[in-house]
């Protein structure tokens, strides 16, 4: 039996010794780690303020082509920042899952003491009182060696609780160890997403040379010939949207119901350190006739090409698609009132199907400039009504235009 606790105790420090020798090798790598983080972050901030400052200027050629290139490096530190973050993710698994390891041999070896233990107290049992008796000299030999079984016996009841203990740790390491899996697989799914989104600011900064060949003129022609063509867009739509109405050829209807004052905060803003670039309402462009002399029916937010876009509130996807007027949009009705918001010439979607349920601050897809836009933002519109319906001319999914209310009604 001695054998056996001293057997225990020497398995035991030098799974100490091990544990530490790797812990001071992480420690030394999560250090490393925090300090890139850090230093990634900073940069971060500083690309963020470069990005404020250049959408705050005019728009010319110049002041596009510089705000793409500070985009397209924001992206990359992001994508950096993300790697780190799966790395250091990555070494904290690791570490549970020595710390897993070693709780299991601890568990073997506890388990090799206990079997050790009752072999002993049985073969004592079966021995009977006579027989201790003759083996022991005297009568205080046989005294101590039945103390000495008492002892054993309690030492068996510690190693058993011992055992409990540690299998409800090595239970809770596990469950720890999933969650860390499932952040990791978010944090890789988003390092993709903005892998795309820095592929397409890079193309639309090309393209936008091709196009002007560098020449101001040639880019403001381009912007005058993109808003005609929202104009006309929106003009067709109206006409379209009054047949549909008539013929009621919906596809999907919904209707808001019990709206709440306004100035109630049900929602959430779809960007962090956002920029608004147009109101709602009969802003200065719309009077321009943008909209098919209609008013501006959402609000117009900018952060950076591949800026996370999130949902504003809890809500249901009831609609996406992409068509030519709006490029990549979302819809998502929310409940308890029915209200529907739309997210609009985004880059890309984050793979999430109609009938998906969201919450507040999920992230829906990125910042971009599809369909009828200028450059990079998100158009969030709110319906009190939103129905889609199929544009026979071209077969794409559109929605209505009208029936919305200003977002900032319900917003911080």
């Amino acid at each position: 039996m001695r054998k056996s606790i001293i057997f225990v105790l020497l398995t035991a420090f030098y799974l100490l010794l091990s544990t530490v020798a790797v812990a001071q090798t992480e420690d030394e790598r999560m250090a490393e780690l925090r300090a890139e983080i850090e230093r990634l972050e900073q940069q971060a901030e500083q690309f963020r303020g470069s990005i404020a400052q250049e959408q705050a200027e005019a728009k010319t050629l110049q002041s596009e082509i510089a705000k793409l290139n500070s985009q397209i490096k924001y992206l990359g530190n992001q994508i950096s920042l993300t790697g780190s973050k799966i790395t250091k993710t990555s070494i904290e698994i690791g570490g549970v899952e020595t710390h897993i390891s070693t709780t299991q041999e601890k568990i073997n070896s506890q388990k090799n003491a206990i079997s050790q233990t009752i072999l002993f107290l049985n073969r004592q049992e079966t021995e009977g009182l006579l027989t201790l008796l003759l083996k022991n000299n005297t009568i205080s030999d046989f005294l101590r060696q039945e103390q000495y079984a008492n002892s054993l016996n309690t030492n068996l009841l510690a190693l058993i609780d011992d055992f409990r203990d540690t299998k409800n740790e090595l239970e809770g390491q596990k469950s720890d160890l999933e969650a860390k899996k499932g952040d990791l697989e978010t944090l890789k799914q988003q390092q993709n997403s903005q892998k795309i989104s820095a592929g397409g600011t890079k193309s639309e900064k090309d393209g936008l040379l091709k196009e002007t060949k560098g020449q101001e003129a040639a880019y403001q022609k381009m912007l005058e010939e993109v808003e005609m063509k929202q104009a006309l867009f929106f003009t067709e739509l109206k006409e379209i949207e009054t047949k549909i109405i008539q013929g009621g050829l919906y596809i999907l209807r919904i209707q808001a119901e019990n709206l709440p004052k306004k100035g109630t905060d049900l929602f959430r803003w779809p960007e962090d350190n956002y920029h608004i670039t147009q109101v709602y309402g009969r802003t200065a462009y719309a009077r321009r006739g943008a909209y098919g002399g209609k008013i501006h029916n959402g609000m117009d937010i900018k952060v950076g090409y591949g800026t996370p876009i999130k949902a504003i509130g809890v809500g249901e996807i009831v609609a996406n698609g992409k068509n030519e007027g709006w490029g990549n949009w979302i819809a998502i009705k929310h409940p308890p009132y029915n209200l529907v918001s739309i997210y609009a010439h985004m880059s890309a979607f984050e793979f999430l199907r109609v009938g998906t349920q969201v919450k507040a601050g999920e992230i829906i897809g990125y910042e971009g400039s599809t369909g009828f836009s200028t450059g990079s933002h998100v158009h969030l519109s709110i319906y009190k009504e939103f129905f889609t319906y199929i544009n026979e001319k071209n077969g794409q999914l559109y929605f209505n235009y009208d029936n919305t209310i200003d977002p900032r009604d319900y917003l911080p």
